[in-house]
């Protein structure tokens, strides 16, 4: 194979003659590029170099390679799984949707859930745990050349690293990238506060160095008399974290006592707080900032001991005591400061794709099986998909166009029609995949369908929309019955003659709150006509009509003919209140004598046969009315 001019300049270590033969490739491909194309945009070469010092595997240089932006511009004529086979096929697939995707804005850094959504949808998106490390990579050679850019996209770009990049690169325990994203994108969001505390730090390096090697040397040199073996090392503070502290602490850089720090790891837990005790003993230490996170670590699972002394000079060094177990813990981001410093908690879907990360950056041999389950591993069980204003729209996995309309508003929801799916129709079953954009197709006026809420015909898979549904069922049968007892209550009143009801006496009578409350009760048959026509009786029997009052509160022999004969002794049922021209009957009490009811009453109608032969044929004497 020939070699070119780029590729004789390039070196990338630890690499065998095949693997460099393929990176050459790539690097043949890169030579045709014109020079000036997208000269603005970070090029693939110097995002591969800075990825090699992270020992990646040969896969991940050559999608680097081959997701350089100015190939999108060259028009160049290669197929990428055939040259280079699905892997780093599907590598720079992923790799060049990240670069390419435009759905960050301003507008939603003030809304965490909004940043959160995003930053989960990013890492879902990924088939390869690889192409996140990548993206990473490039956004940090981006800040780095980000003052030959405007300055309304300067302030863009920093904003978007530390409110999606930095916070991906801490959980992934990428800590190295996470620190150079937040110091670079801190420095064009705030230079002067930067500008502040780099001066103050500079001005003070030389103290610092002396004041750790001196802890250091005296703290070793008392554990091996002891025969303890540790590893002591005095820890860097980077720009953006010791700002954020100056923040939360409201105090100024000169009153921070933990811009020196000093991390001991040992080998045993016994070892731990031996070493504690050993400090103690040599140092002045302040009792108020011990911190024992073994005996009660924090939610993520962070654990280590904490203490702050203060030196000959008095100078205050913080102290940090682990085994490696547990350091090994914190960096492969299991721990990596996230409910601390994010605020959320720790999947172990997560944690898993964490471990895989690092492997896949120690163990190049095997890539392949460490990055191919990374997909179902994160965050599978969620879907993330987008409006068509770009906003990120989280979802169980399976769920439906339907669902997402609901998941929009549930107005929406009941109005939807139809629904676009990346810019074609597709039925309302469809169930969604992460990345697509969904539009819903909704009318002016419109109801949901009781076919939504069928399990069968698969609809709907969200317990909010399904409730949504339900409720919009259950609140319109509701309006059907309080229509129902109006109607009832209405006919009632114009049975007996009455004009108007004291409602506030009538709900008091039934116990109920408010007039809807009783007509719910009336059209649900919770309250009978029998119980309603007997109070209406009772309380509104001075708003009847002159010949019903009459009749209601005399009553007279002889209004009433029984079987042809007048002047027979009987009373109305209270259950019908059967007033004058209604059809009636009546019926042989053993006990109350001659009861007349109306012919329609429920309590005739449904006699048995038994006592159907005690009904007795009545008329109203008209004359005598």
């Amino acid at each position: 194979m020939q070699i070119n001019s780029l590729s004789d300049k390039v070196l990338f270590s630890n690499f065998s003659t095949d693997q460099t033969n393929l990176i050459t490739c790539a690097l043949n491909i890169l030579e045709q590029i014109p020079s000036d194309a997208l000269s603005h945009l970070p090029k693939g070469l110097a995002v591969a170099e800075f990825l090699d010092a992270y020992n990646v595997d040969v896969n991940t240089i050559v999608a680097v390679l081959l997701t350089d932006p100015r190939l999108s511009q060259a028009e160049l004529s290669f197929n990428i799984k055939t040259e280079f086979g699905e892997s780093i096929a599907v590598l720079v697939q992923d790799v060049n949707w990240l670069n390419n995707l435009k759905i960050y804005s301003l507008e939603i850094s003030s809304s965490a859930h909004e940043v959160e959504t995003l930053r989960r949808m990013l890492l879902s998106m990924t088939h390869d745990v690889r192409s996140i490390l990548i993206k990473l990579a490039y956004r940090t050679i981006r800040l780095r050349n980000l003052p030959h850019e405007s300055a309304e996209i300067r302030q863009y770009i920093a904003h978007e690293t530390l409110d999606i990049y930095a916070p991906i690169a801490n959980r992934l325990g990428i800590h190295q990238i996470k620190w150079e994203l937040e110091d670079m994108a801190f420095r064009y969001i705030n230079p002067q506060a930067y500008k502040h505390i780099a001066k103050s730090l500079a001005t003070k390096r030389l103290h610092r160095e002396i004041c750790i090697n001196s802890f250091v040397t005296t703290l070793q040199t008392q554990l091996s008399s002891e025969d303890i073996s540790s590893v002591c090392y005095g820890r860097p503070k980077h720009i953006y974290s010791i700002w954020k502290k100056m923040q939360l602490k409201q105090l100024n850089i000169h009153q921070l006592y933990d811009l020196l720090a000093v991390r001991v790891i040992v080998d045993s837990l016994i070892q731990c707080y031996s070493v504690l005790g050993i400090v103690h003993g040599l140092w002045e230490y302040i009792p108020n900032e011990f911190d024992d996170y073994i005996a009660k670590p924090k939610e993520n699972g962070y654990q280590s001991l904490h203490t702050v002394i203060l030196d000959e000079d008095g100078n205050r060094i913080e102290v940090q005591i682990r085994t490696q177990a547990m350091h090994d813990y914190a960096e492969l981001g299991v721990a990596a400061h996230w409910s601390y410093k994010e605020g959320g908690k720790q999947s172990a879907a997560l944690e898993e794709s964490v471990a895989t990360l690092r492997r896949l950056l120690h163990e190049k041999n095997d890539d392949e099986s460490l990055s191919r389950d990374f997909r179902s591993q994160l965050f599978n069980d969620k879907v993330y998909v987008l409006s068509p204003a770009n906003k990120v729209i989280e979802l169980p996995i399976g769920s439906t166009a339907l669902d997402f309309a609901y998941a929009i508003h549930t107005d929406v929801g009941h109005r939807c029609r139809g629904a676009l799916i990346n810019g074609k129709i597709m039925p309302l079953t469809y169930p969604l995949k992460s990345g697509e954009q969904i539009e819903i197709l909704t009318s002016k006026t419109g109801s949901p369908n009781h076919k939504w809420i069928d399990p069968n015909l698969g609809y709907l898979k969200t317990r909010r929309a399904i409730n949504r549904v339900k409720n919009w069922f259950r609140n319109h049968q509701k309006v059907e019955t309080i229509n129902r007892g109006k109607i009832i209550l209405d006919k009632e009143c114009k049975h007996l003659g009455i004009k108007n009801i004291d409602m506030v006496n009538l709900l008091n009578y039934f116990k109920l709150v408010n007039s809807d409350a009783l007509f719910e009760a009336l059209g649900r048959n919770d309250i009978n006509e029998r119980q309603l026509a007997g109070y209406l009786k009772s309380q509104g029997i001075q708003q009847l009509s002159p010949a019903i009052r009459r009749k209601t509160t005399d009553l007279n022999k002889s209004e009433l003919t029984v079987a042809g004969i007048n002047n027979i002794a009987t009373s109305f049922a209270h259950c019908c209140s059967p007033t004058v021209h209604d059809a009636i009957i009546g019926y042989i009490s053993h006990h109350h004598g001659i009861t007349i009811h109306r012919a329609d009453c429920k309590n005739i109608t449904q006699l048995g046969k038994a006592k159907q032969t005690q009904l007795i044929p009545v008329s109203w004497n008209i004359s005598n009315i």
